[in-house]
């Protein structure tokens, strides 16, 4: 099982050119497969996924990446978003749960 720490789309904390929401939102999605990849397993195997946004209207943009990363409605991991403070210019960042070898495909 992999269990993710926060997630972000910052190029890097503290870093004063603060990328837009687009950009935080398609980098986090990026990081996560990586991450997801480097452990030897794939998007598959995430099961749930935690959103933390500083605007609830942010659900907007996570649905663009979701597709995108997620193109199949009947498999999607499991999902919650919630609003908190982020700190450095977050504007967005997720933890997830995956399971390897156990491809919900």
């Amino acid at each position: 099982m992999i269990f993710s720490g926060g997630v972000h789309g910052l190029v890097a904390i503290g870093d004063p050119n603060v990328p837009s929401l687009e950009e935080q939102c398609a980098r986090m999605f990026e990081r996560v497969k990586i991450i997801v990849e480097a452990a030897g397993g794939t998007l598959d195997n995430i099961a749930k996924m935690t959103f933390w946004v500083t605007d609830r209207d942010h659900r907007a943009q996570i649905n663009v990446d979701w597709i995108k990363y997620f193109p199949d409605a009947a498999s999607r991991p499991a999902r919650h978003t919630m609003k908190g403070q982020l700190d450095s210019g977050m504007l967005i960042q997720c933890d997830f749960i995956a399971v390897l070898g156990d491809s919900r495909a």
